[in-house]
């Protein structure tokens, strides 16, 4: 089968395509036929070498790429239930050191980490599901807060903050979200209920409407001190990359959200997608071969959904 893969660190150039022999799903694992493959800045940190630096991917000959899939199960290995060949599924692979990533035509998961596909959506668009919507799940699940707590989402315009915005909602709380002034519209439809323009002094900014600061703040967008700024005294604070964590001042607890498969909460996000709540956001759709052309493009930005590779 042919997948890409990273043999040494740099630019998109540096994405091949190798052949591997198709791997066999072992005791508890399913092999996915990929249909659909989302393309997200986690890849670009583990192509240019940023993650293995960062000490979170040890060094490799060679690293597979992607961790979103869509697709059809294909093959299951001993002791699964609940799964058959043939059925579409979604799922997420979260082990970034492993020779295989989800840029391929086969992929083998464990079992706990895929659910049955949305029913509503394409498998492009349920591409875009796994990764970003178990982020912003698994952040909202740290904030340990009441239904009615005011939960500041930073970069809710973007993949993780739009799922951000809206899981915050409908488990109950009050959302203020920052965004760019053109996607207040879009923001707002997500479920936010006070929309805070980016710029300067954002804590000033949003204590002006929310007196005595946001009781969490969802930081999406690595603003760091300019978004704990917003947090009241005692408060959450989410961050979600390495190394981006700010003092935690005013005895506000800071918490990094590290992301881990979970089948489970992966079948109930494909089932917010089914009932309305969750909005699949695809920018553009690529073949596989075209890994590099999608690289590219994500590296110039000003995307509003996610790129998805896909198999033919």
């Amino acid at each position: 089968m042919r997948a890409v893969v990273v043999r040494r660190f740099g630019g998109p150039e540096v994405l091949e395509f190798a052949e591997h022999p198709t791997p066999v799903p072992g005791i508890g694992r399913v092999r996915v036929r990929v249909a659909a493959a989302a393309v997200n800045p986690v890849d670009v940190a583990t192509r240019s070498g940023f993650l293995t630096e960062a000490g979170i991917i040890p060094p490799r000959d060679v690293l597979g790429i992607g961790w979103d899939v869509a697709g059809t199960v294909d093959a299951v290995g001993d002791g699964v239930t609940g799964f058959t060949v043939g059925d579409a599924v979604i799922g997420l692979r979260d082990r970034p050191s492993a020779a295989l990533g989800t840029y391929a035509e086969f992929v083998v998961l464990d079992a706990s980490a895929i659910a049955a596909a949305p029913r509503t959506a394409s498998l492009a668009e349920a591409a875009t599901l796994p990764l970003n919507g178990l982020t912003a799940a698994q952040a909202i699940d740290l904030l340990d807060l009441p239904p009615g707590a005011t939960v500041l989402v930073t970069g809710a315009a973007g993949a993780v903050g739009g799922y951000a915005v809206a899981l915050a909602k409908a488990r109950g709380f009050r959302v203020v979200a920052t965004a760019g002034s053109a996607d207040e519209a879009l923001v707002r439809g997500f479920g936010a209920e006070v929309f805070v323009p980016r710029g300067d002094l954002l804590g000033d900014r949003v204590r002006a409407v929310v007196p005595g600061g946001a009781d969490a703040a969802l930081d999406t967008a690595l603003l760091g001190l300019e978004a704990l700024d917003a947090v009241a005294n005692r408060g959450r604070f989410v961050v979600f990359a390495a190394g981006a964590a700010p003092i935690p001042l005013r005895g506000i607890r800071v918490e990094h959200v590290w992301i881990r498969a979970d089948g489970t909460a992966l079948a109930g996000l494909a089932t917010l997608v089914d009932d309305g709540v969750l909005a699949l956001r695809i920018a553009d759709t690529l073949p596989l071969t075209e890994a590099v052309k999608a690289h590219e493009r994500l590296a110039v930005g000003g995307l509003r959904g996610r790129l998805v590779l896909t198999n033919k």
